[in-house]
């Protein structure tokens, strides 16, 4: 990327950044990802199109930094326990936040598997940083002896969690909560895990 590019993507504001993503989120949750077009961003935000390209590339950037923004990783988790850890991933949202994302995730589901820049985007912004933020999580876990190194569970620890979060409205007919979610990973994940 040239400086020149670098001053321009820098001209907005964090309270701009914030105000803009807020408003994609809520048009994502209105239409959902196939019908989102940066047109009625550009007209939600009262921005130009131009500069949400030149910010954003294109809407598969817009809409995952929106969700990453909206759920920031927080890698200063370290409760001193495994446990303790995985109950403070949970609480890093509140239930009525959990709900809205569950719909929104099912909603992005079938658009991540037909949208080959979505699911690349979502990779790098949502998935990587949330399994090298668990990986740190169980190596502080393995050092601590809670856990074995060798155990094969931990290799599927973000796949159950997302698993949980995923499908507790279809076969609950629920919303994921903090307390069902730390209830999962009491029964669930760390007994797999050997902890």
């Amino acid at each position: 990327m040239t400086e020149a590019a670098t001053v321009r993507r820098s001209r907005i504001t964090p309270e701009r950044e914030a105000e803009l993503y807020a408003a994609v989120l809520e048009l994502l949750r209105e239409v959902g990802y196939d019908a989102l077009t940066m047109d009625a961003v550009a007209a939600r935000t009262r921005s130009s199109k131009a500069t949400l390209y030149r910010q954003w590339g294109g809407k598969a950037e817009l809409v995952v930094k929106a969700l990453r923004h909206e759920k920031p990783i927080t890698s200063d988790i370290d409760t001193g326990s495994l446990r303790g850890d995985f109950h403070a991933m949970v609480r890093r949202e509140d239930d009525c936040h959990m709900e809205q994302n569950s719909a929104l995730m099912r909603g992005l589901a079938t658009a991540l598997h037909g949208n080959p820049d979505l699911l690349r985007a979502f990779r790098e912004w949502i998935i990587e940083p949330e399994t090298e933020m668990l990986r740190e999580i169980l190596r502080r876990a393995v050092g601590r002896g809670e856990i074995r190194a060798d155990n094969p569970a931990q290799d599927y620890v973000l796949h159950m969690m997302i698993g949980a979060f995923a499908v507790r409205g279809i076969v609950d007919e629920l919303p994921p909560t903090q307390d069902f979610l730390t209830s999962y990973m009491d029964a669930v994940i760390l007994p797999a895990l050997g902890a």
